[in-house]
């Protein structure tokens, strides 16, 4: 049986060679709005491919930092956030974001992830003072967004615009996992 960490990293791997190897196909993984209902797998694997290597790069090394920022995250729940915040943000997006034909990319996820570890973080000081560190700089992101967009400099880099909708439904994603499971341990 794997312990704690090993079963982390073994996600994170999983996870970063599933990316990369989607990342060859990844014209048959996108999500695609006008395909969801004939290919239902892209609610899910738009999330594991990216637009480009660099993208890949960008949000494989944000999941990897994850783990080494909140190490004592449950492994279990970790793995039922990875799985739940890619078909949670594809509805919200179908749903509440249909001008949106086409995405591709982690980061939704990874806003969800973040949010999610940092309220499950809330341990000892240390890991208190680095979730509240990641909570106050989503919130600054997320406004930041709202108001003026994504930052430039990422468009530029990953030579695609950044859906700031998945960054916000994952994030909202994030917070009603955190808040189930809350309410789970409040009732054992």
């Amino acid at each position: 049986m794997l312990n704690h960490s090993s079963g982390l990293y073994l996600g994170i791997a999983v996870s970063v060679g599933l990316a990369a190897i989607f990342q060859f196909w990844a014209a048959d993984f996108y999500y695609l709005r006008d395909l969801l209902w004939t290919q239902p797998w892209r609610i899910m694997t738009a999330h594991w491919v990216h637009v480009g290597w660099m993208h890949y790069l960008l949000n494989m090394l944000a999941l990897i930092c994850l783990v080494l920022i909140f190490p004592k995250i449950n492994t279990i729940r970790f793995y039922i956030a990875l799985l739940l915040l890619p078909i949670f943000i594809s509805v919200a997006i179908y749903v509440f974001s249909p001008d949106v034909a086409a995405y591709a990319g982690f980061s939704g996820v990874l806003h969800g992830l973040y949010v999610f570890a940092a309220v499950q973080g809330l341990g000892d000081k240390k890991e208190r003072f680095f979730a509240y560190c990641i909570l106050l700089g989503l919130s600054i992101k997320l406004v930041w967004e709202g108001a003026f967009g994504a930052l430039s400099g990422t468009a530029q880099m990953i030579g695609n615009p950044v859906l700031i909708e998945a960054h916000q439904y994952g994030v909202l994603g994030g917070i009603l996992l955190s808040l189930i499971f809350f309410t789970i341990r409040q009732i054992d």
